[in-house]
């Protein structure tokens, strides 16, 4: 039987360019000359590539980003969903490597994993690039398109229809969005499902919500901001439901300090249960989102697709979680 020193003497090239061509290593720079012949030389020796045995002893995934360190820290919706990821493979003794969109290397570091974890938002480029590394890819937070690739996501629908149906309940028929913008790395818009949903919600219900509509950063700051601009204008419903959990904090902190009180004058509902939303006055009644156990969903799946394949899961996925609506204190019948 051939082995990969065979191929590598009959194309006059080195063992690791061998290695690498058959790899499809995304890194790897060399003509398409060189490529076609170690090609050639493979199945003109006859060489089969040995098939990795895998088990959790040796399996390495990586972790891909597109938050980056520090915004994971201004909004814990991410670092909540890497906690559940580094549990699960903590437990299993699987081997992680973790990279940012934002490390200029990181589709070399992540060359050698058996498969790939994608947090967040990824343009089909980006996709494509990952596959070339390994068909193991499980996308967390994310619908996608790709008929390859299996995705496991919130149950937006399912979750604004609930905060919104508890707000219709207490009465509230002017209600406002506060909800946060997101680009790709083309600097392109990312619609947000929830303010989809919402407005839906709205226009079969008859709720007033056009001039409630506040689009701002997924943090404290930039919804402070955004709020204060909306009370000068005079545009103030009598609920907001927030995209998020940071979102809803600083409107609630800017209605306080310009003499709204909450939930008397406005109620709030935001969205994930962070653990600041039990300490905030008055404790903030939110959405909460799953995402540790997306995490740890997201291991088991991917660990399933890379020692079983096809014999696991047949068909890629889309998997959707349901938001349980968590009641506090920031929302009133009027």
């Amino acid at each position: 039987m051939a082995t990969i020193r065979d191929v590598a003497d009959k194309a006059n090239v080195s063992v690791a360019t061998v290695s690498r061509i058959l790899n499809n290593d995304p890194t790897l720079s060399t003509s398409p000359e060189t490529k076609q012949r170690v090609l050639n030389a493979a199945n003109e020796l006859g060489y089969i590539k040995k098939k990795k045995v895998v088990s959790k002893s040796n399996c390495t995934i990586g972790i891909l980003q597109w938050f980056s360190a520090a915004q994971e820290m201004e909004d814990q919706y991410y670092l909540m969903m890497r906690l559940g990821i580094e549990e699960c493979c903590a437990k299993n003794k699987i081997n992680m490597i973790r990279k940012f969109k934002s490390d200029s290397d990181y589709l070399a570091a992540l060359k050698d994993v058996d498969g790939i974890l994608c947090l967040g938002k990824f343009s089909k480029q980006e996709l494509t690039q990952l596959k070339s590394i390994t068909s193991n890819i499980v996308v967390l937070d994310m619908p996608v398109d790709d008929v390859d690739i299996t995705s496991i996501t919130l149950n937006f629908k399912q979750a604004v229809n609930s905060a919104m149906e508890h707000l219709y309940d207490l009465g509230h028929r002017r209600i406002g969005f506060l909800g946060g913008i997101q680009t790709d790395e083309d600097n392109s818009s990312i619609p947000d499902e929830r303010f989809s949903y919402f407005k839906d919600f709205c226009e079969k219900h008859e709720i007033e919500y056009m001039d409630y509509v506040g689009m701002t950063q997924f943090n404290i700051q930039s919804s402070y901001n955004t709020t204060k601009l909306m009370i000068e204008s005079g545009n103030i419903p009598t609920a907001f439901f927030a995209a998020s959990d940071p979102i809803a904090i600083g409107a609630m902190r800017a209605l306080q300090e310009n003499g709204y009180k909450v939930p008397d004058d406005v109620s709030l509902v935001g969205f994930n249960n962070t653990e600041i939303t039990n300490y905030t006055n008055p404790p903030l009644t939110t959405m909460n989102a799953p995402v540790y156990a997306m995490g740890l969903y997201g291991v088991s799946t991917l660990y399933s697709l890379i020692t079983e394949g096809k014999k696991a899961i047949p068909v890629p996925m889309r998997i959707k979680l349901p938001c349980k609506l968590v009641e506090r204190n920031s929302c009133k019948e009027i």
